[in-house]
């Protein structure tokens, strides 16, 4: 290419003179913000100009010009759930796609508050977005002017922010599953089996999706007449689900013949329980999930859970936090969700024949 050494490295001023354009043109086209401004010909023509030279912009000069560090905050529970490092995998594809990296931080007590781990992350971070947490959870990252994106958490978290960032603890923009249909699902699908009998074996953490889990639950089933519904909470471990499912199955009176988790951890614990107590799933006790691990097909028998996206809510939140940046309407659109029916549910037991 003509004005170009073996050894310089190719600047902007280059790539137009290669490609016939001006240098504002290559700057829309590679700043992704030709649309609609530049022809498709020429913008493949700037791309091939790039691609011949090796050319790649000065992030750290256009970083500074923009005021921006191209770094978000994930926040996150735990490290050590499935779910969350879905999430993560989601967010941190969309982020490379348009040049920005992705730092996780778990919030050190579960879900808050969350320490600033930075110390000043206004000076750090470009937005932060956080993955199933309440959000005053949040409070203690420095500079609540950044702007949030919340993940599964409370939509009434966005109305006190508006749509050009944060205000105080409000989100920007919040992304949901659609929480209240997985369970809608799930309980049509246990009273088609003809269930009347339930356990809702429900989550001890206070936060949006599973209050709306709960409340779901009793609506539907409140819908459906001559049904039970019991409630037993546990702690987020296979252990504590086990000792609460023990007793939502030895407690006094007729044994439920459902037992509804909050999600797959909890479910492979009330799996256990029915295991110890001598009883069989499904024959005896037939047992829902929520989220779909791994975990779900690694139990015998496999659960029949909901699907949730995390990869993908983890995506459409990054993409959401580049749309404020950006001042473009961000999607807050639900997602959809989808019960998969395994082997751990079936009818209820036939009653005993006196």
């Amino acid at each position: 290419m003509p004005g170009v050494t073996d050894t310089a490295r190719p600047t902007s001023r280059d790539v137009a003179r290669a490609a016939g354009v001006s240098q504002a043109t290559v700057s829309l086209v590679l700043g992704g913000k030709s649309r609609g401004r530049v022809s498709e010909r020429t913008a493949e023509a700037v791309r091939a100009a790039a691609l011949a030279l090796g050319y790649r912009p000065n992030l750290a000069a256009r970083n500074l010009r923009l005021g921006r560090t191209r770094t978000a905050l994930l926040v996150v529970p735990a490290l050590t759930n499935e779910y969350f490092a879905r999430v993560y995998t989601g967010a941190a594809r969309v982020a490379a796609e348009h040049e920005f990296g992705v730092v996780l931080y778990p919030s050190p007590d579960g879900i808050g508050p969350a320490r600033d781990p930075f110390g000043s992350a206004r000076a750090s971070l470009d937005g932060v977005i956080a993955s199933s947490m309440a959000a005053d959870a949040l409070d203690a990252i420095g500079g609540g002017d950044l702007p949030l994106v919340m993940l599964d958490s409370d939509p009434g978290a966005a109305g006190a922010a508006g749509a050009g960032g944060a205000a105080g603890s409000g989100a920007a923009v919040t992304v949901n599953f659609d929480i209240a249909d997985g369970m809608r699902q799930v309980a049509r699908c246990l009273l088609g089996l003809g269930h009347r009998r339930f356990t809702h074996l429900a989550s001890a953490v206070d936060t949006w999706t599973f209050h709306v889990r709960a409340t779901t639950l009793a609506d539907t089933l409140a819908g459906a007449g001559d049904v039970v519904l019991h409630t037993v909470r546990s702690a987020h471990s296979v252990e504590d689900a086990r000792l609460a499912a023990e007793h939502a199955l030895t407690r006094p009176g007729p044994r439920p013949t459902a037992l509804v988790c909050d999600d797959d951890i909890l479910a492979a614990g009330a799996c256990k329980a029915a295991r110890r107590l001598g009883l069989r799933v499904p024959a005896d006790v037939s047992v829902t999930g929520f989220d779909d691990l791994a975990l779900a097909t690694a139990v015998e028998p496999e659960l029949t859970t909901v699907r949730l996206p995390a990869d993908e809510i983890g995506g459409r939140g990054m993409a959401a936090l580049l749309a404020v940046l950006d001042g473009r309407p961000a999607d807050g659109s639900d997602l959809p969700v989808e019960l998969v029916v395994r082997g751990s549910t079936g009818p209820p037991p036939a009653p005993a024949v006196t």
